[in-house]
C-alpha cells in the first residue's frame, strides 16, 4: 500500500530538522533496501539478464555523456567546502576507504585505498597522470607528492574544488599538478596532451552514456600500454537508475536520495563497465566489500557530529552567502547526517555482498 503523501512530507520535515531518532532512520532505510531489491528482481535469471541488456542499450542511446552536471554540483561539490572538510578524513577522500582488518583508523584507511590505486594502476614517477574527476584532490594531492617527476592533471566539475586544492598545493610546494574546471560533456585536451595513466575515482556513478565516455578516454590514452584505472561503487548484478519524478505526475515521492543527492546518478552494476569495450580492453577486475565503505561513511558521520556545532554555522552562513534563508543550513546539515547513514546501510547490507566497489584495469585496443 503507498504511503501518503502528507505521511512522507511530514517524515521529510522530520529529517530536515533532525528530529528523526537514528535507529528509525536506520529501520526505514533498511525497508527501502529491501523494497529497492524486490524492485529489480524479476523473478528469474533469464528475465533478469534481459532487463538488464534492456538497461545497457538504453544507456548507449543517450545523447549525453552526463545528464545534470550542475546537480552533482550543487548536491555534493560546491557544498561548503570548510563544511564537507570537517566530515572527511585528512586527505579529503570523498570515496570509499580501505579497512583490511576493521580496525584501521580513517586517516589510515585513506592511505590504504590511494597506495592500492597506485599498485593496480602501476604507477610510476615520470608518467603523466590525469585524475578524472578528482573531488577535493586526495588522489590528485597524493599523486603529485609521491610521484614527483610526473605530471598531474586534476579534472573537476566544481571551481570551489580547484580553490581548495591550488591552496592545498602551494601549501605543499607542488608544482607538478595543473586542476581543470571543466564539463566532461564537452571538454577535450588538445592532441599534444596525452596520458599514461588515467585514474576516475567515483566518477563514473554520474555519468549515462559510458560508450561515448570511454571513447573519449581512450583518445586521451597515449599508447597501447597505457592504462585507465576505475573505482565505482556498484551493486552485485544489477544497474539502475536514480530518478528523481516526485515533481511528475504520478511520480514516486520516496526517491529521496535521487531527489536530494544523486540526481541525474547510475547504480552500475560490477559486471557493467564489460559491456562497453569497443575502445578499451579490460586487462582485470576486483570487486571489494560493501563494509570498506560503510567503516568509510560512519566515521563521517562521526566527524560530522564532532564537528556539528561548527558545521551547522558554516552551512548557515554559507545558505545565506549564497542568498538563501539560513535554514537552508540547516536542512543541508541534516540531510547530510541521512545521506551518511543511508549510504552506510547500504553498502553494509548483507555483510557487503549486495552493494560494494568495484576496481577496473583497462588498456587501449591494439589500432591497426
Amino acid at each position: 500500500m503507498a504511503i501518503p503523501d502528507w505521511i512522507l512530507q511530514l517524515g521529510y520535515d522530520g529529517l530536515d530538522r533532525g528530529v528523526v531518532p537514528d535507529f528509525i532512520v536506520r529501520l526505514a532505510i533498511r525497508a527501502l533496501l529491501r523494497q529497492r531489491l524486490r524492485e529489480i528482481d524479476y523473478g528469474s535469471l533469464e528475465v533478469n539478464h534481459a532487463m538488464k541488456m534492456a538497461w545497457i542499450e538504453g544507456v548507449k542511446r543517450r545523447t549525453t555523456i552526463a545528464d545534470v552536471p550542475e546537480k552533482a554540483n550543487e548536491q555534493h561539490y560546491e557544498v561548503s567546502t570548510k563544511f564537507i572538510l570537517s566530515t572527511l578524513g585528512p586527505r579529503a577522500k570523498y570515496s570509499s576507504c580501505l579497512f583490511p582488518t576493521g580496525n584501521e583508523t580513517l586517516e589510515e584507511a585513506e592511505v590504504l585505498m590511494l597506495e592500492s590505486y597506485c599498485q593496480k594502476a602501476q604507477l610510476q614517477d615520470g608518467q603523466d597522470v590525469l585524475d578524472l574527476g578528482c573531488g577535493w584532490g586526495s588522489l590528485s594531492l597524493y599523486l603529485a607528492q609521491k610521484y614527483p617527476k610526473s605530471r598531474i592533471i586534476g579534472l573537476s566539475n566544481s571551481s570551489t574544488q580547484k580553490a581548495h586544492i591550488d591552496a592545498t598545493a602551494r601549501s605543499l610546494g607542488l608544482t607538478n599538478l595543473d586542476i581543470i574546471t571543466t564539463d566532461v560533456n564537452t571538454h577535450d585536451f588538445q592532441e599534444t596532451t596525452r596520458f599514461d595513466r588515467i585514474l576516475s575515482i567515483e566518477m563514473f556513478e554520474h555519468m549515462k552514456n559510458y560508450q561515448v565516455l570511454l571513447q573519449k578516454i581512450s583518445t586521451w590514452l597515449k599508447f597501447t600500454d597505457s592504462l585507465l584505472f576505475i573505482h565505482i561503487f556498484c551493486h552485485r548484478m544489477t544497474p539502475y537508475h536514480f530518478e528523481d519524478t516526485e515533481d511528475k505526475e504520478g511520480g514516486d515521492k520516496t526517491n529521496w536520495m535521487a531527489k536530494n543527492f544523486f540526481s541525474g546518478g547510475t547504480m552500475p552494476s560490477h559486471d557493467l563497465l564489460l559491456y562497453f569495450q569497443d575502445d578499451l580492453t579490460l586487462v582485470r577486475s576486483w570487486y571489494l566489500s560493501g563494509t570498506h565503505y560503510s567503516r568509510t561513511l560512519e566515521a563521517w558521520l562521526k566527524l560530522q557530529d564532532q564537528n556539528g556545532e561548527a558545521g551547522l554555522q558554516e552551512l548557515q552562513a554559507d545558505a545565506k552567502a549564497k542568498g538563501q534563508d539560513p535554514i537552508e543550513g540547516v536542512k543541508a546539515f541534516y540531510r547530510f547526517r541521512v545521506f551518511y547513514m543511508a549510504c552506510s546501510e547500504l553498502f553494509g547490507f548483507d555483510r557487503g555482498q549486495e552493494w560494494g566497489v568495484g576496481h577496473y584495469l583497462f588498456k587501449r585496443k591494439n589500432v591497426a
